[in-house]
């Protein structure tokens, strides 16, 4: 009887074992890393996207290696890094703003300050490159519907302009160039001009969310993301030196952080991943001086776009204005004529 009670034991304890076994390859395999491909005809796969080339992907099931053309594609992501799965103290934290977004163009959200390593990989998806035949500049989503913002000088008189946008892939960055370009509003005086991307398709814009401009204060860290010179999602960083300087009478965010050509439109951030400015001035031989749009002419000219609508054909939407018919009768005016 002893000798049975002992085997039952040992029976037992090895079950128990074998569960134990069981569970614990469960739980590793819950916590691997799976990139993830939705089909456009409905399907999942999950797996290790290995290559990703212009026209296809190739993923690993561990059986076998698929090859998935993207056309084929509604949307694929890669997984996240273990870090970023159990979540970062110092990561920046979405929280929904208090205030009503429905109906507006832009969002805006009580963001955690962080660092400007995290930021710029939280936000620069949303930073593009606009160009038009007559130069380049920068500008920023303000929503997944395709609504960006710039300076209106980067399309100053120009109707044909593109916009590239850099997403995130297994090696680096893809750019995507959409034509398809629709000039919503322009504000020659404060110099910003809001676009509309119609042929993004299947792709959705990363965006990035709107500060503050009365919790914006001089001394504090800030960086810009642009393609200065045409070298794209260029990063710099600096201070703010005022937020009130004065130039023709507009306020403006001055800051050391390095702006130069084809940084205009681009976004201005605070450590929260927050766009507090546009920018749009600076001085090439003379750097360390910087100067941005505040956010709140930003969100005024878009609450109000209706009173800046574009319209080629319309004289009041800012780019020409018609000049006044000329005199018919060249003769001289009565009094102007000698009198005998």
């Amino acid at each position: 009887m002893r000798k049975k009670t002992t085997h039952n034991y040992i029976s037992r304890k090895y079950k128990n074992y074998k569960y134990l076994c069981l569970l614990l390859v469960l739980g590793v395999c819950g916590l691997i890393r799976a990139d993830r491909i939705v089909l456009k005809e409905g399907q999942t796969l999950t797996g290790e996207i290995i290559l990703e080339k212009q026209s296809k992907l190739y993923l690993d099931i561990g059986v076998t290696v698929l090859t998935i053309p993207k056309d084929k594609i509604l949307s694929y992501e890669y997984a996240k890094a273990e870090s970023d799965s159990v979540g970062d103290a110092n990561a920046p934290d979405v929280i929904p703003s208090t205030e009503d977004d429905a109906g507006r163009l832009y969002k805006t959200a009580d963001l955690k300050k962080t660092t400007i390593e995290k930021c710029v990989d939280a936000v620069s998806e949303a930073v593009v490159k606009v160009s038009s035949p007559g130069g380049s500049g920068s500008g920023f989503f303000l929503n997944e519907e395709g609504y960006l913002i710039t300076n209106y000088h980067v399309i100053e008189r120009e109707t044909k302009i593109e916009v590239t946008v850099f997403q995130k892939a297994r090696n680096g960055f893809e750019r995507k160039t959409f034509k398809k370009i629709k000039i919503e509003a322009i504000n020659p005086f404060v110099d910003l001009a809001l676009l509309k991307v119609e042929d993004l398709g299947d792709t959705k814009a990363k965006f990035v969310y709107l500060g503050d401009i009365d919790r914006i204060k001089t001394g504090e860290d800030v960086f810009a993301i642009g393609s200065p010179l045409g070298l794209e999602r260029t990063v710099t960083n600096g201070v703010i030196s005022s937020t009130n300087r004065a130039f023709e009478g507009l306020i403006y965010i001055q800051t050391n952080a390095d702006i130069n050509p084809g940084n205009s439109g681009g976004p201005l951030f605070n450590l929260a991943g927050e766009v507090i400015g546009v920018t749009n001035m600076g001085y090439i031989f003379y750097g360390g001086l910087g100067f941005a749009i505040p956010v709140n002419y930003v969100k005024h000219f878009i609450e109000n776009r209706d009173a800046f609508v574009y319209d080629e054909d319309n004289p009041n939407s800012g780019y020409r204005y018609l000049q006044p018919d000329g005199r018919r009768n060249k003769a001289k005016p009565d009094f102007l004529k000698e009198k005998k």
